[in-house]
């Protein structure tokens, strides 16, 4: 008789890490068009192809400008850093898996992300992109398990610090390594989205 994996009914929702405070960009990362929408929409709809569902993390005073039509979870402000609203979304969907990206990755796309759904380890606590030349988890270009994100809410009750990568690091996980480092770039500065303009107008 075959076993069921406990894990197969597991659904895969989206979330794009919107509630930052973007302090040095200067605006809203999230609001930069790079691809002629507001990144945060761009990454939403990259995600609500291949989700269940998908969802605008953002902070309450957000909420007035998400476009109609964009589902979006308020960050509860329970937790530090981008714990808050990754846990905010395990809060609302505790039972789900969460494909997470943050919104300042403006090279990620569609190829990319299949891949590490592709690879992505149900027995693992995450399944996390990594750059070849750091070798380091990236917890907001990840897929976090519900289970990962139980160990995660028990480890912040204790830990010193609230840095998923430090949470990934300590963990059991899988790293996956995309075909192109570059699609990991974040895009943090002025000088930052020079470059990826760069980029996107070389290409």
């Amino acid at each position: 008789m075959e076993i069921e994996d406990k894990n197969s009914q597991i659904k895969l929702y989206g979330l794009v890490l919107s509630g930052g405070r973007s302090s040095r960009m200067g605006q809203d990362k999230g609001l930069i068009k790079y691809h002629n929408l507001p990144q945060r929409e761009h990454v939403y709809n990259l995600l609500s192809q291949v989700c269940d569902k998908t969802f605008l993390s953002i902070r309450k005073e957000q909420s007035s400008e998400i476009s109609k039509g964009i589902a979006s979870i308020i960050d509860k402000d329970e937790f530090k850093g981008p714990f808050n609203g990754l846990l905010s979304a395990n809060y609302a969907y505790p039972k789900v898996a969460w494909l997470v990206l943050a919104c300042d990755l403006p090279l990620i796309d569609l190829k990319a992300i299949n891949q590490l759904i592709a690879a992505r380890d149900k027995e693992n606590n995450a399944t996390a992109f990594a750059t070849r030349k750091s070798g380091l988890p990236e917890p907001l270009a990840a897929i976090w398990e519900p289970h990962g994100l139980a160990h995660a809410i028990d480890y912040l009750e204790h830990a010193t610090s609230s840095c998923p990568r430090k949470f990934l690091i300590n963990s059991e996980i899988k790293l996956v390594f995309p075909e192109n480092d570059f699609v990991l770039m974040n895009a943090n500065s002025e000088e930052d989205y020079r470059e990826v303009v760069s980029k996107l107008e070389s290409s």
